[in-house]
């Protein structure tokens, strides 16, 4: 059964379970491809923004950044990274900003928590009426023919007294529109271990669907999933970078 825990009530220790990734140079990277493809303009909006740390360095590059999130425990630790942002409660599948925007990101694969192809074309329409013309809809994904279930990544952390081990896996059965994101939290404390499990489902789609729905509203530009070079997507990997550009 799917839960999300992490999300609401262990929200905490969202920023130790991604302490291995490197938000600085994802938001760079984003930063160069905007300067590459967009208008030149700094209105920015972070789907699924969770505890703000992209933001924070969009706002450090002199963006005018906002973030949106559906868990409000998330988007209250946002606030007290980013204090200077605006935060907004809601769904990025049925989203209206009060103004267009230049660049819309949604990082950490965060575009499959669409949950079905129907959902995340609403998000897909949603971004493109939000844009200004030229503006940008950056983000990452996974193509489901490409995952592996065996793999999995493992990284340890403390906070306090206490020790932390986090994994997280994806898994694709090898048919139909849903994957999901496997998660596992273990703390230890006092000789004492809790553990937490939590599974995210997700839409699934291969690069190719994915592609065909975008070009009904964007000119898609697909490159390596490698946060320091920019470089053409090589049609074999499982991860790429989407850089889509409103006409």
């Amino acid at each position: 059964m799917s839960s999300n825990h992490l999300y609401t009530d262990l929200s905490g220790y969202y920023d130790l379970l991604c302490a291995d990734i490197n938000y600085h140079a994802q938001s760079h990277s984003v930063q160069r491809l905007h300067q590459l493809f967009g208008n030149h303009g700094k209105t920015h909006l972070d789907l699924a923004c969770g505890t703000g740390p992209h933001l924070r360095h969009f706002i450090d590059f002199g963006y005018e950044s906002s973030g949106l999130d559906i868990n409000q425990p998330m988007l209250d630790i946002a606030q007290s990274r980013c204090p200077e942002a605006r935060f907004l409660l809601g769904d990025m599948c049925n989203f209206e900003p009060d103004e267009p925007l230049d660049l819309i990101t949604c990082l950490l694969y965060s575009i499959h928590y669409s949950a079905g192809t129907e959902k995340l074309k609403q998000c897909i329409a949603s971004v493109y009426r939000a844009l200004k013309p030229g503006g940008v809809f950056c983000f990452n994904s996974v193509d489901k023919n490409k995952i592996d279930n065996r793999l999995f990544e493992r990284h340890t952390a403390n906070k306090g007294s206490s020790a932390f081990s986090f994994s997280s896996a994806w898994h694709y059965c090898g048919e139909g529109e849903k994957q999901s994101l496997k998660l596992e939290i273990r703390k230890t404390a006092d000789g004492v271990t809790q553990c937490w499990d939590d599974e995210h489902s997700m839409v699934a789609l291969s690069f190719k669907q994915l592609t065909t729905i975008l070009q009904q509203y964007f000119d898609v530009h697909i490159f390596e999933h490698d946060y320091e070079k920019i470089m053409p997507w090589n049609n074999e990997t499982g991860n790429a970078i989407f850089v889509c550009v409103k006409a």
